[in-house]
């Protein structure tokens, strides 16, 4: 992000230095901004196009962003390797409205901003008229999301429209609802969704904000408003606050609306055939809405196992998984494995996406045998060292390089929306809405992928005569296990009202003994996670509620 405001500032000088400094030392910086980038001479229209890709960097990018780990690490899912990271604050009670390792609010604004900006100019510019019509609804679709990356961790935010402040305003806007902001974001996607390019694009326009998108973000939004939290479901006790985070009643019918959204997506895109394609191949079938990046291998630096450096490929484990996830995973028969390590191989005949998401004791990586069994090469148990603190190491997004010396630079585009998420929407309104039979063979299209065998009756491990209870768990599993570490967990067990039960108790690791030849495996506790009511909104920054007393801040902070 700071690399794109760089570019943006950096081309802003050039193109002052072309017109002389007269005028730049008599008109504010900003202003020269929008007359030298919307300027009715520029016929390409090349620097609104910049402005444009500049807003772009506003969205949000997953891998180890948040004090360098993943936000999954703040959850019931993972462990960061170092000691004291901030992404703990979530499980550890330490989170204050001053400290939020992940405080959205000011990149937010400050991309709807520049939105505004770009809204209000763009006409100036004497661009195809069909090119702009894509660029201010790829820029609202930004604002929109930017304004759900809020509405999902703070409840409703002030909507401000088009307005955009100057450095002498007072500003002293107050929230809106959750009700209002929902409706908001909804009609924003409705409104745009014809005036997006339709996929496929040109491999230019690769990236570009697309109709699948706005249909994308209205799915998550409308999933998200009908789920126990928000769904009349608040634990506030002052009314006002409650309808600050969430609506006041109860309403099936905000589960019809969340299946209406995933059914828009429905056979408008497929499934990629081999799940490690979906992360690594930048056009693929499955994608909806990726960050676009240049091609890297910081994943696989920042999270593979830490004893490779002999092979010059230096990584550093950042990403614990605990035990708990690991459990999440069936056999391949689509059947759980309790007490897997009484199993003389825990790993083995394992639900496939296992294996592309964890590095295991004994997984192939670099040209040896992953070794985190106590003193092994990847967990040398040495003073001081950073190593893996639940006998794991994440392995997914990363390409394969099981049989390479060293690590080589790969696509690896963080994913925000793809088919197997509008899937496992459409599954969790079906069963809520009473059509567990339909939501079944929505599971067995992403098992199939997951090479989980058929079994008795084509039930992929389903059980015949399943109820709608036993569903609802399968299904919050089925998300847990596809969509590890994309930044779903987090807000999962936050929406589904489970954060209380999943995250308060110990959060367990395997620890792997060599003896010989033989390995023997014993769980053991690798952390005490704490959550209270009031985690399952973060507050508002302290910095915005002083500033602006409108603001009410979130009960219980």
């Amino acid at each position: 992000m700071k690399k794109n405001r760089l570019v943006l500032i950096v081309m802003v000088m050039v193109l002052m230095s072309i017109n002389g400094c007269k005028k730049v030392e008599t008109e504010p910086l900003e202003r020269l901004t929008v007359d030298y980038i919307f300027d009715e001479g520029d016929r390409n229209a090349v620097y609104a196009d910049l402005f444009l890709n500049n807003i772009y960097s506003y969205l949000p990018d997953g891998f180890n962003r948040v004090g360098g780990n993943l936000l999954d690490a703040g959850t019931d899912d993972a462990l960061p390797t170092r000691n004291a990271s901030t992404v703990e604050y979530f499980v550890n009670g330490r989170l204050t409205p001053a400290n939020n390792p992940d405080a959205a609010w000011g990149d937010c604004y400050a991309g709807i901003r520049r939105v505004n900006i770009f809204l209000k100019n763009i006409d100036i510019v004497p661009a195809d008229a069909q090119r702009k019509q894509y660029w201010r609804a790829e820029a609202r679709f930004i604002r929109a999301m930017l304004y759900f990356e809020m509405l999902k961790r703070y409840g409703g935010i002030p909507l401000i429209g088009d307005k955009i402040f100057g450095l002498n305003d007072k500003i002293d806007v107050s929230r809106n609802t959750f009700a209002e902001c929902v409706s908001y974001i909804v009609s924003e996607c409705e409104d745009i969704k014809g005036k997006l390019q339709i996929e496929p694009v040109v491999d230019t326009d690769l990236g570009r904000m697309t109709r699948g998108c706005a249909l994308a973000l209205k799915s998550r939004l409308l999933l998200y408003a009908a789920s126990p939290l928000f769904n009349g479901g608040g634990f506030e006790t002052d009314p006002a606050k409650k309808a600050l985070t969430g609506y006041l009643d109860y309403k099936e019918s905000r589960w019809q609306d969340a299946l209406n959204a995933a059914e828009e997506l429905i056979g408008k895109y497929a499934l990629e055939a081999n799940f490690i394609d979906v992360f690594i191949k930048r056009k693929n079938n499955e994608v909806i809405m990726a960050k676009q990046r240049v091609k890297t291998f910081d994943v696989e630096s920042n999270n593979a196992p830490v004893g490779f450096i002999e092979t010059g490929a230096v990584s550093k484990g950042l990403t614990s998984p605990t035990q708990e996830l690991a459990d999440a995973y069936t056999n391949d028969s689509g059947v759980p494995v309790p007490n897997s390590h009484l199993l003389a191989n825990p790993y083995a005949a394992r639900d496939s996406r296992f294996a592309l998401t964890f590095f295991f004791n004994g997984s192939d990586w670099l040209k040896r045998k992953v070794q985190s069994y106590e003193g092994g090469l990847d967990k040398p148990n040495t003073p001081g060292s950073e190593q893996t603190r639940t006998g794991y190491y994440m392995r997914k997004f990363m390409a394969n390089f099981a049989t390479n010396t060293t690590y080589t630079n790969q696509d690896h585009n963080f994913i925000i929306f793809r088919y197997a998420e509008v899937l496992l929407n459409y599954a969790e309104a079906l069963n809520e809405l009473n059509r567990t039979e339909d939501a079944v063979n929505q599971i067995k299209l992403l098992r199939i992928r997951a090479k989980i065998k058929a079994g008795t009756g084509n039930r992929y491990g389903i059980k015949a005569g399943i109820s709608q209870t036993e569903m609802r768990a399968l299904i919050q599993n089925e998300r847990r296990v596809e969509l590890a570490f994309e930044e779903h967990r987090f807000w999962d067990i936050r929406r589904w009202k489970i954060a209380q039960q999943v995250l308060n108790g110990k959060l367990h690791g395997m620890k792997a003994t060599l003896n010989g030849s033989t390995v023997t495996y014993e769980p053991f506790e690798a952390a005490t996670v704490v959550f209270a009511p009031r985690m399952y909104h973060i507050p508002l920054p302290y910095g915005e509620t002083t500033k602006n007393t409108n603001l009410v801040q979130n009960e219980g902070w």
